[in-house]
């Protein structure tokens, strides 16, 4: 079924041309989902994790690319490179198979009729994975969620679809308060139906007897509990644990530091910005700072991950003379459903009602991460009426000048090409809204068609799903934290 990149079909034919791609991609999912499962070869489109994904969404993957990065690669030409890549021996990997498909499509144009066939191309790319079965991590990390909350259930179900074989992370429980009767079976169910994010892809069942959640066959530890110290974990078996705290409760070393009290845990992070001087990671941005004897690591503000990264490139390419970062921010449950006190100031008038002026660190702690802006940004925020998902708009003074079509091509090509396509993406869609948004992996989402450029002076918009988007670079410091190391192609750097 494999076609010239360069034939599209007849205006008359389209709905068949459809029916053939949907074709090839029932085909792919097998094979992507034996890759994973048995192999732990994670396979990816430009970034974006193709396992336990329906057919539509891999069709959209495509599509983003063939708009994006401007050729002609559709479900045609990744399809038999997929297979190619099946008959291999391959492990503990992750491969894009979207830019191993663009390489193998530049190669038939560069090379004409000597270029190689595909089984003998891919072989050639990826020799250096073949048969190599060298593991991520010696022994398997056990992970705690202190905090059940919304980046609570998010992590959890991240952390459930990354299980692969494993043999390189579980979540082995979660810690919350003592509850009342029919704690658990209320817990299950906010767990699986979420309004924003919609139900959990899998199945979920709950263990009264022993307080356990049966996640997609993960068993997760109910563990009810007031206080970090008084917890031993190796009651339940879990031992070496890396407890990621989402209560944002304790923000200091000596608050996080009673996680290690704890019997059977080794290591926190907090999904929060910290206090004092704990490290205060943007993964992609400073997580060269980490390292592996560091005990309690903090992973910033989902505005400081989707800003620094952006700030970090922009600045490294134009320079930032100064700026100014207004986020628009979604409620969040800090603040009051209606008018009612609160110790902030306006939090307490109704989040569904109103547009509420907030403060914001986000700009400050950047400098954290991108420490060469110390002194040159200021921020705010403002809390909208929407339950998910942010804009920051960035104003900037650079120190040279540039133009709108420069700008937005530099930040396009930083995220394609990039070792930061995780952390920033690109959209050219013209009529593109926030609810768009909801569910992206990526930090932030440079909006192209809303860029300003006046000589040195431009204002980007950013969008970023405040809550998963936030929970992917979490989940990114995690398996850093832990020391997993994958194998990948492209390789990295």
């Amino acid at each position: 079924m494999n076609r010239p990149a360069d034939v599209r079909p007849p205006v008359d034919d389209y709905f068949a041309d459809w029916k053939q791609r949907e074709a090839l991609v029932q085909e792919m999912i097998p094979v992507i989902g034996r890759l994973f499962s048995r192999h732990n070869v994670g396979v990816f489109i430009y970034g974006r994790p193709l396992h336990n994904r329906s057919v539509t969404f891999i069709m959209k993957s495509h599509r983003f690319v063939r708009q994006v990065e401007r050729n002609e690669m559709s479900e045609f030409e990744t399809h038999p490179v997929l297979m190619a890549m099946a008959k291999l021996d391959l492990w503990n990997a992750q491969i894009d198979l979207g830019k191993l498909t663009v390489r193998f499509m530049e190669h038939q144009e560069q090379e004409g009729g000597a270029a190689k066939d595909v089984e003998t191309f891919v072989r050639g790319e990826l020799s250096y994975l073949n048969g190599v079965k060298q593991k991520p991590i010696e022994k398997s990390q056990d992970v705690v969620l202190y905090g059940f909350g919304r980046i609570g259930r998010l992590m959890a179900r991240l952390l459930i679809e990354r299980t692969s074989t494993g043999e390189v992370m579980r979540l082995r429980a979660i810690v919350v308060r003592p509850g009342q009767e029919g704690d658990l079976q209320k817990r299950a169910s906010l767990f699986t139906s979420d309004s924003v994010h919609g139900a959990f892809q899998g199945t979920l069942r709950v263990d009264e007897e022993n307080k356990c959640l049966i996640a997609n066959g993960n068993v997760i530890q109910v563990i009810y509990a007031n206080s970090p110290e008084e917890i031993d974990y190796t009651q339940y078996g879990i031992d070496d644990a890396l407890i990621i705290d989402n209560t944002g409760k304790w923000r200091d070393e000596a608050g996080l530091g009673l996680h290690l009290q704890s019997k059977g845990a080794s290591k926190v992070l907090l999904t929060a910005p910290g206090k004092g001087d704990l490290k205060n990671i943007v993964y992609g941005i400073n997580d060269h700072e980490m390292s592996p004897d560091d005990k309690i690591i903090t992973a910033a503000s989902c505005t400081t991950n989707a800003i620094a990264p952006v700030l970090k490139v922009v600045n490294d390419e134009f320079g930032i003379a100064n700026g100014h970062i207004e986020t628009v921010h979604a409620y969040t449950n800090d603040q009051n459903l209606i008018d009612n006190y609160h110790k902030g100031n306006r939090r307490g008038r109704s989040a569904a009602l109103n547009m509420v002026l907030t403060e914001t660190g986000a700009a400050k702690a950047v400098v954290k991460a991108v420490p060469e802006l110390a002194g040159k940004l200021t921020g705010n925020a403002v809390r909208v009426p929407i339950p998910n998902v942010s804009m920051a708009i960035m104003t900037l003074t650079l120190e040279k000048e540039t133009t709108r079509e420069e700008l937005n091509e530099f930040l396009r090509q930083i995220a394609l090409h990039s070792d930061l396509q995780n952390q920033i993406s690109y959209t050219e869609a013209e009529d593109a809204v926030s609810t768009d948004f909801v569910g992206t992996r990526e930090a932030g989402i440079v909006d192209s068609g809303a860029t300003i450029v006046n000589g040195n002076h431009c204002v980007l918009y950013l969008w970023y799903d405040n809550e998963f988007g936030y929970c992917c670079q979490v989940g990114r410091m995690v398996y850093k934290m832990a020391g997993v190391t994958y194998q990948h192609y492209p390789t990295k750097g």
